[in-house]
């Protein structure tokens, strides 16, 4: 038996391009990733080559009959255009999260690799890390009686990820994946444009009426760190569980997965379940952008 070649092309190099190179060039050994080639990089600054790897134009990555799947790892505000350029060469596609900065274009998109019996695989490596894998185990058959789950970070150029609940979209999937399906009860969000600023809250139900409150902080010299406090009927847990560390990077362990995907590998029931998930997710994204952004009502 042939064993089966995905050519691949890298769009971006950013740290997440970067780390999608020299992964491509790396592969686990006997893992699904053996049945990637990377074939190019696209980029808008000019590097020749990387390592082995050598820059193409984006016309001769859509147009290459050898290429079979792209890597988006451009900035948030560009990810849609590209999904929709790939897709519609007849591409397989794996982009880093959000896949979109509406949800409206996320299910055009989605529909899209479906007519084209394409792969359009999200990339969400913070569902990947020992540290969740070790909460969601931790959570796991306790009932919820209320959390939040506050994160900061440094600030984003908003013009180029998008709005917060987009571009903080990792914390709103960890609360999805980890209580169920949620609801927006309200959101709001301060800004302070002379302090470079900006600090979102947003209020959820989850479905048996439970509150959950995330709050996204970001603003200069902020730590990168995330704070939880989940109570249930059993105790609260204020501290993320001891987690090892694991031995295969995140990237590479994403990477394994999209190719599971290609290779035909992973269930109906899981993918029709990460469809759910990610989609949901954007259109909560999307009614807590807009929830923040009414004009504020004034009761007289």
């Amino acid at each position: 038996q042939i064993s089966k070649m995905f050519g691949t092309v890298v769009v971006g190099v950013g740290i997440a391009g970067l780390a999608r190179i020299r992964d491509l060039m790396n592969p686990m050994p006997s893992s699904p990733s053996e049945h990637l080639k990377l074939i190019g990089f696209v980029s808008r600054r000019s590097f020749g080559n990387i390592n082995e790897a050598k820059q193409i134009s984006l016309e001769d990555a859509l147009r290459n009959k050898d290429i079979h799947a792209a890597f988006i790892s451009t900035e948030n505000r560009s990810h849609e255009e590209n999904i929709r350029m790939f897709l519609e060469a007849g591409k397989h596609v794996l982009v880093e999260y959000p896949m979109a900065l509406s949800a409206k274009a996320a299910h055009e998109l989605w529909e899209m690799a479906e007519q084209k019996d394409k792969v359009l695989h999200v990339e969400h490596i913070e569902l990947l890390t020992e540290e969740y894998k070790q909460l969601k185990k931790e959570v796991s058959g306790k009932d919820l009686v209320k959390g939040t789950l506050h994160f900061t970070g440094h600030v984003l150029d908003e013009n180029k990820s998008g709005f917060p609940a987009f571009s903080g979209i990792a914390r709103l999937t960890w609360l999805i994946d980890l209580f169920g399906d949620l609801t927006v009860t309200s959101a709001t969000r301060e800004k302070q444009k002379d302090k470079n600023y900006s600090r979102m809250t947003v209020h959820f139900q989850t479905a048996n009426k439970k509150p959950l409150t995330w709050i996204e902080e970001r603003g200069p010299g902020m730590r990168r760190e995330k704070k939880i406090n989940f109570c249930f009927t059993s105790g609260c847990l204020e501290n993320f569980p001891e987690a090892p560390r694991s031995s295969v990077g995140l990237f590479m362990q994403d990477q394994n997965l999209f190719a599971k995907k290609l290779l035909g590998q992973v269930s109906k029931e899981e993918l029709a379940a990460e469809k759910w998930r990610i989609l949901r997710c954007l259109d909560l994204a999307e009614v807590i952008q807009q929830y923040c952004e009414e004009p504020e009502k004034i009761y007289s």
